[in-house]
């Protein structure tokens, strides 16, 4: 008998709010799975070991924490997906208290019934939408989180209400003076829309650092990426570190290179904002 193929396969699924199909595979290329919607992987996990984070623009997320002060964090997560960074954050820094947003309950049910969170994790999930959700975390939680990650899509966009200057000041709100927010921002030729994204963020949050593959932050292809965004400086040590933690070839702007990545581009508003472009094939990469 010859080797069932994939599509033959039957994969848990979800049927979400509005239509779409979640579903959860087994990776292709590791012992890991994919929590895929609409045929476009979202998230990978691996139970066996939660620090091994696949998707490149994730572990550039993922080195960003690493350089927060050692011990427990206070995070808020804006989109579950499989629940990646915050089990991350859960196995790398025991003690941590999460909060994470996500629109759609089926998609979170899913994952915490094939993809269980560890017995320990101290992560809560509040349903809605991620700004809504904004204002009802804890009163004790805003100017005090360590780390606010914005990582939303509908479909394969990011909609346009989280992409304004009124988004990222009320998600700045929550966070500490030393607190971090981490945005992913997919972009292709010409980064319009990141260029836009980057004057956007720096009207709540001044000091701004970007991370991508050399190539995506040449904007020569279609790809993430990983805008790190304070109200202090980033300490001055994190470029090297970052540089190091790869994946490789990795590129870090910060300073200069952020003004002239900006380049004139106007922050965007809820009265102009538009959703982020629409991905290539080839957007999640290993």
């Amino acid at each position: 008998m010859g080797r069932q193929r994939k599509k033959d396969i039957a994969f848990p699924q979800a049927r979400l709010d509005g239509g779409g199909i979640a579903e959860i595979r087994p990776s292709e290329f590791d012992d890991g799975f994919e929590v895929v919607v609409d045929g476009t992987p979202q998230s990978h996990v691996d139970l066996a070991d939660p620090s091994h984070l696949s998707f490149e623009y994730v572990a550039r997320m993922g080195a960003v924490i690493d350089q927060l002060p050692e011990g427990p964090i206070s995070a808020v997560h804006l989109g579950a997906g499989g629940l990646t960074l915050p089990r991350f954050i859960a196995h790398t820094r025991p003690g941590s208290s999460q909060q994470v947003v996500e629109l759609h309950q089926p998609l979170v049910d899913l994952v915490r019934e094939h993809l269980p969170l560890p017995r320990d994790a101290r992560i809560r999930v509040r349903f809605g939408d991620a700004r809504a959700g904004l204002s009802r975390m804890p009163p004790a939680l805003v100017g005090s989180a360590d780390l606010v990650v914005s990582d939303v899509y509908s479909g394969a966009q990011t909609p346009a209400h989280l992409t304004t200057v009124e988004f990222y000041t009320e998600a700045a709100t929550l966070l500490a003076p030393h607190g971090i927010l981490l945005v992913n921002v997919a972009d292709g030729s010409g980064l319009a829309f990141a260029r836009r994204q980057a004057a956007t963020i720096r009207e709540a949050l001044p000091h701004l650092a970007i991370l991508a593959e050399v190539q995506v932050l040449k904007g020569r292809r279609f790809g993430n990426l990983v805008f790190a965004a304070s109200a202090d400086p980033l300490p001055t040590d994190w470029l090297p570190r970052l540089m190091a933690a790869g994946p490789h070839p990795a590129k870090v702007a910060e300073g200069a290179e952020v003004d002239r990545f900006v380049a004139g581009a106007l922050p965007a508003t809820d009265a102009d904002a538009t959703a982020s472009p629409k991905p290539s094939l080839s957007l999640f990469e290993r």
